[in-house]
């Protein structure tokens, strides 16, 4: 169910499909990486939104999706969208979900009013959800999905536990953490939280760069 997927660092996400190329928050792609039928933006943060490698995997016919805050900021075929809102783009129904922080000492770093986002959309024949940086918000209650990608580094987004709690009430098939050993989240965090989600699934996926944190 994961092989299609390739994990970057933090959140840049690649998903290769017999005929569609999809990435999500592309950070350190490779320069020889095929470029994107679909583009996927969940905020505004650097480790997030690159300008310079948006344009490297654009080519004629990519769509980008994005918060309105970032689609005004690009040029071509550019969708923007906010929490609760679903557009067709390369041939996916692209549905956007809220993420933001709850926890009293994070408010300030994914404020709700932003209307950033993560994304649901079918992959193949899985529904894959792409939780971007939120912490466990009441919304993962309604959110149904195959495959569930949840940050997990702590510090600007739920930590293991927290995100555990979110997998929990999510329920998908298999769970896999992201945004750790790069910025924040020592390496083991991702082990932690697989442990802490059983007996659901969870598979942590090598990352293309290695990681920077201990």
């Amino acid at each position: 169910m994961l092989d299609a997927f390739t994990w970057y660092k933090q959140s840049a996400i690649k998903w290769r499909g017999k005929n569609l190329t999809v990435h999500i928050d592309p950070w350190g792609v490779p320069e020889a990486e095929e470029k994107a039928d679909l583009i996927l933006i969940t905020h505004a943060h650097f480790d997030h939104f690159q300008v310079e490698e948006i344009d490297r995997l654009t080519k004629k016919g990519t769509v980008i999706v994005a918060p309105h805050d970032i689609a005004s900021q690009l040029s071509g075929d550019v969708r923007g969208i906010k929490p609760a809102e679903s557009i067709e783009a390369a041939g996916l129904q692209v549905h956007a979900v809220p993420a933001y922080n709850a926890r009293p000492e994070r408010l300030e770093m994914h404020p709700r009013d932003n209307d950033w986002v993560g994304y649901v959309l079918e992959l193949a024949d899985a529904m894959t959800y792409l939780a971007g940086d939120t912490d466990h918000i009441p919304e993962m209650a309604d959110i149904k999905t195959d495959i569930a990608f949840v940050p997990v580094g702590g510090t600007y987004t739920m930590d293991a536990v927290e995100a555990a709690g979110a997998i929990k009430e999510i329920r998908p098939k298999i769970a896999v953490p992201y945004h750790f050993g790069f910025v924040v989240g020592p390496r083991s965090t991702g082990a932690d939280f697989v442990e802490a989600i059983a007996p659901i699934e969870g598979r942590v996926l090598t990352p293309v760069h290695p990681f920077e944190q201990p």
